[in-house]
């Protein structure tokens, strides 16, 4: 890629920093053809409560770590006049994005929500703890991407910013180059370079960051404890855990978009039906009857 044209930039990442399925700790949301959304698994506090919403052209689901204390959850969706909407648990205020303007990119972390306005600066609400939502020095950027703790931003120049828990490396990245694309799990970071090879960083316990000799890669997706990517062929490959079976996605094809839970990973395919793997204790994986889904 070009990074001498900033339009050229912009142009080329959108169809990579904003997403028409998410999948999140015990849910998954998807963005369908005619602007509204679809959302299945865990609705303890109304993250699945969706059916009302419309003029949506991106959609997020928070996600956090597999553990007896986690898995209350929001949905955010980004609306075609750059305001944003919010469903579901809001302790830490999350969800008060209402006054939100001019967004074009939104991420739905753990306990917190950040988006990419249009003048390239970055907005964020919810826990704080661990400077996660630092965000608002931030210049020129893109795209962002939540992990549990520590937030991601991807620069128009193809560079990399991070903010928040830096304990395994995940926040490492600026050194990065040439990236088009960044996805942040929990504990790690992916990043998808112009020439379609990944880079990795941060917690590897799993083998969630050997994606050292992934090739012609076009979307990557970044798990709690596993990393998905999809590739120019349609097919899709993974790395890390594959405790719940998240990672079993050889046999995939015709694939348009991936997005990578806690412990189940959903892929889009090209006929706009859905496939999905993993942990499905809260039918999250239930979404083969889903159609019209929006590439």
């Amino acid at each position: 890629m070009d990074y001498n044209s900033g339009e050229k930039a912009w142009f080329d990442t959108k169809r990579l920093r904003n997403s028409t399925v998410a999948a999140g700790r015990r849910h998954t949301v998807g963005l369908k053809a005619d602007g509204t959304v679809t959302a299945v698994g865990d609705n303890k506090y109304g993250q699945c409560k969706v059916s009302n919403w419309s003029n949506i052209v991106a959609v997020d689901a928070a996600n956090v770590h597999m553990a007896a204390n986690t898995g209350n959850a929001h949905t955010v969706g980004l609306k075609m006049d750059g305001t944003v909407i919010a469903a579901g648990w809001n302790k830490h205020e999350q969800c008060n994005v209402s006054e939100w303007r001019d967004i074009v990119s939104v991420s739905a972390g753990w306990c917190r929500t950040v988006g990419v306005k249009s003048d390239g600066t970055v907005v964020a609400v919810g826990r704080n703890n661990e400077g996660e939502c630092n965000v608002n020095s931030w210049r020129d950027i893109i795209a962002v991407t939540t992990g549990d703790w520590h937030t991601v931003g991807l620069r128009l120049d193809g560079t990399v910013t991070a903010a928040g828990n830096n304990k395994y490396g995940q926040c490492n990245v600026n050194d990065w180059s040439n990236i088009l694309a960044v996805s942040a799990g929990y504990l790690h970071t992916v990043g998808l370079r112009s020439d379609g090879t990944v880079v990795a960083a941060g917690r590897n316990k799993e083998g969630e960051c050997d994606v050292k000799g992934w090739r012609d890669v076009v979307a990557i997706a970044a798990g709690s404890y596993h990393t998905v990517a999809l590739k120019s062929d349609g097919t899709v490959i993974a790395a890390g855990s594959n405790k719940h079976q998240q990672c079993a996605v050889s046999e995939w094809h015709e694939i348009k978009a991936i997005s990578a839970g806690c412990a189940h990973t959903i892929g889009l395919k090209s006929d706009s039906m859905m496939v999905a793997v993993g942990d499905n204790d809260y039918g999250q994986c239930d979404v083969s009857e889903w159609s019209n889904i929006q590439h």
